[in-house]
């Protein structure tokens, strides 16, 4: 009987042990490693992330996704531990229409929405029935109409507020053709449209900097009132989890601030 307690307290024992980082990832010997979600192909910021936590016993594991569809689902199922590819009003966007139960956790980067073109130099040079391709989720492309409002070339309506789409649209003096396409395929259709609008993680992937290579850019500024501050996303259960709170703090050193002003030159800006 005595030994068969000391078995039963050995296996609670190691069962505790177990479960002590369940909700931040696993314990793989002394190193915590945690899945985190992104959507880019070149992401210097979180590499440099990586170093800094790896000195702290944390292992950063990059999880690529295809589109933007993708991640939020990954993180609410329990695939991935935290995401890093969206911004506010996105993430609103998704709650709502999803009911996720998703909290942003840390702000990263600003990434303005551009324009661009194989065919055009300015926006000036567009003619009648000319085709703009825009993302064919409702917030980023939300955002591009009211880029091309802001350019003079369309109107929409004030009742769709900072996500109008394109029924919304009440004036269009060019007939500009608005073609929806998937985020994470607007690059590739370049060659096919007068212009496209890309979002700043793909457009940085496709070797395009928003500040020197577009033909219309969208104005953003630091502020606790702009809805398209990119942000790290947790479960809302494990919002407070420590682990979790050093990936943020990570990311919020001078050290990822300088990598993002030097190898993003001025296409991303930092958000904290």
């Amino acid at each position: 009987m005595k030994i068969s307690k000391k078995l039963s307290v050995l296996v609670l024992s190691l069962f505790l042990a177990g479960v002590v980082w369940t909700g931040c990832a696993k314990k793989n010997s002394d190193e915590i490693v945690v899945k985190i979600g992104i959507t880019q192909d070149f992401h210097p910021q979180w590499d440099e992330v990586s170093k800094i936590l790896k000195k702290e016993g944390i292992k950063l594991e990059l999880v690529k996704f295809s589109d933007y569809s993708q991640p939020n689902l990954a993180l609410a199922s329990g695939e991935i531990d935290l995401n890093a590819f969206q911004h506010y009003a996105f993430l609103e966007g998704e709650i709502k229409a999803k009911g996720y139960k998703l909290t942003p956790i840390g702000d990263t980067i600003i990434t303005p929405l551009g324009l661009y073109s194989q065919k055009i130099k300015s926006v000036s040079e567009l003619k009648n029935g000319d085709s703009i391709a825009i993302p064919s989720d409702s917030v980023n492309g939300g955002r591009a109409l009211l880029v091309l409002q802001t350019a003079g070339l369309i109107k929409v309506d004030t009742k769709g507020g900072y996500l109008p789409n394109v029924k919304d649209i009440t004036s269009n003096p060019l007939h500009l053709k608005i073609i929806e396409v998937e985020a994470a395929q607007l690059p590739r259709l370049l060659p096919d449209v007068t212009a496209a609008f890309i979002n700043g993680g793909h457009a940085v992937d496709a070797g395009l900097n928003p500040q020197k290579d577009s033909i219309l850019l969208e104005k953003q500024e630091a502020g606790k009132q702009n809805p398209y501050i990119n942000v790290i996303v947790a479960r809302t259960a494990d919002k407070d989890n420590p682990v979790y709170k050093k990936v943020v703090d990570a990311f919020h050193t001078d050290e990822v601030r300088e990598v993002i002003l030097k190898e993003f030159k001025g296409a991303y800006s930092p958000a904290w």
